[in-house]
């Protein structure tokens, strides 16, 4: 098969090699280290959890993606990128070792969370700058293969990272800190891996002319100004992003009522939530993976808006009929149906704003998807964390959020007739 010989001259290649071992390792280590925050402010039989404590970890887990992201190409078009992934990775190591020591002391909570937001503050460097560094390492006609295969295998080192994660915190008790020094000794590995790579290697090529810091930030602002306006008249994508921000919405809304479910109403003990939590993850993955075997077929029978009206109206009758029962066994279904509705709809909107802005302007309208995506998912935290009670049993949120679906796909299959 021509893909299977072409990925056999990519590994071929050494730097891309070498470039993709810092990826694995260092996404590898956010896996651990996310999972790790997650069940020290979750699972830890010294915290009782709330569901505004829960939010307050996705706030530091996804902001920074979201409001550094649009801003961090700016730096790293003027940073050795070969640097970037040194001195994040080590800097990320040191913090890591803080976070730590803060879980095994009693320092106040603000302490804590600004040492997790340090950590993934500066994943987002690394993260673009990997992406960033690949043409260096490729030839062009190898480049669309590699942009498929190194962040396919970074998010599988991640998922792998967050497994390894779960085993660890299920087989030592009060081991929060022991798993995030070893999401430490990870990010570490992947720091000294970098060193394998030549300096300049990887760029960037400065020029004389380049612009200021400050003036290079203004255009970046400015830009994505221009890319809002430019959105703004653009009606298939803009109805695309507003309906995948409230599916987002349903789907952060609905992680917090899982989280507190495996923690107080379904399992007696920390350990067995845990293990609830990350079957439940499972099932979830794999319904993201069946959207990606899926949508393309189906997106391509029934069309993209009418896709994601299917999947948003899958959503509303389901999302009720299984969540109602809040029993384990039908919130696991319900985890892979929602896991394929939510990576369905998300799939075909990244094709309607491909297809639906101008070449010119894909790049900040991207930006301003990912913030929408994230920030989303926060605001969905927060408004859980006003309405949910301390076990997570709320028919209220079942109800509106199946309503929200609903809304969304009646909208959707009215938006299909000009799809």
């Amino acid at each position: 098969m021509p893909v299977v010989h072409d990925l056999r001259i990519l590994l071929r290649l050494r730097n891309f090699r070498r470039l993709l071992a810092v990826r694995i390792l260092s996404q590898s280590a956010d896996g651990v280290y996310q999972v790790a925050l997650a069940a020290h402010v979750v699972f830890s039989p010294e915290n009782q959890a709330s569901a505004g404590a829960i939010a307050s970890a996705m706030a530091v887990l996804l902001l920074p993606y979201s409001l550094i992201g649009p801003f961090a190409g700016v730096l790293l078009d003027r940073w050795p990128r070969r640097q970037v992934f040194l001195h994040g990775n080590l800097l990320r190591a040191a913090l890591a070792c803080c976070t730590a020591l803060l879980m095994l002391g009693s320092a106040p909570d603000w302490l804590f969370y600004t040492s997790a937001l340090c950590v993934t503050a500066v994943n987002r460097f690394v993260l673009a700058g990997l992406s960033a560094a690949l043409p260096r390492v490729v030839d062009r006609d190898l480049l669309v293969l590699a942009n498929s295969v190194s962040p396919t295998a970074g998010t599988l080192a991640a998922t792998a990272g967050g497994g390894l994660a779960f085993a660890v915190r299920l087989l030592l008790s009060d081991s929060d800190a022991a798993v995030v020094l070893l999401g430490a000794g990870l990010y570490l590995a992947s720091a000294l891996t970098s060193l394998s790579l030549a300096t300049r290697l990887l760029g960037p090529d400065r020029e004389d002319s380049d612009l200021s810091l400050r003036t290079a930030l203004a255009v970046t602002a400015r830009g994505l100004g221009h890319g809002l306006r430019h959105l703004a008249v653009r009606k298939h994508a803009t109805r695309a992003l507003a309906a995948m921000t409230v599916i987002r919405f349903c789907y952060g809304a609905l992680t917090v009522m899982l989280l507190m479910l495996c923690r107080y109403a379904w399992t007696d003990n920390e350990s067995d939530g845990l293990a609830l939590l990350g079957l439940a993850v499972g099932v979830s993955g794999a319904g993201f993976f069946a959207a990606a075997l899926l949508t393309p077929w189906a997106a391509g029978r029934l069309g993209r808006f009418r896709w994601m009206a299917v999947c948003a109206g899958t959503a509303a009758v389901l999302e009720p009929a299984l969540g109602l029962w809040f029993r384990p066994a039908p919130m696991l279904l319900a985890a892979f149906l929602l896991g394929l509705v939510t990576q369905g709809a998300k799939i075909a909107t990244d094709t309607v704003v491909q297809t639906g802005v101008d070449d010119a302007f894909r790049g900040r309208v991207f930006s301003l998807y990912d913030v929408l995506f994230n920030v989303a998912f926060v605001g969905a935290a927060a408004a859980a964390a006003l309405s949910l009670p301390a076990d997570g049993k709320s028919p209220t949120v079942v109800i509106a959020v199946g309503m929200l679906y609903a809304v969304v796909a009646v909208a959707l299959f009215r938006w299909s007739r000009t799809d």
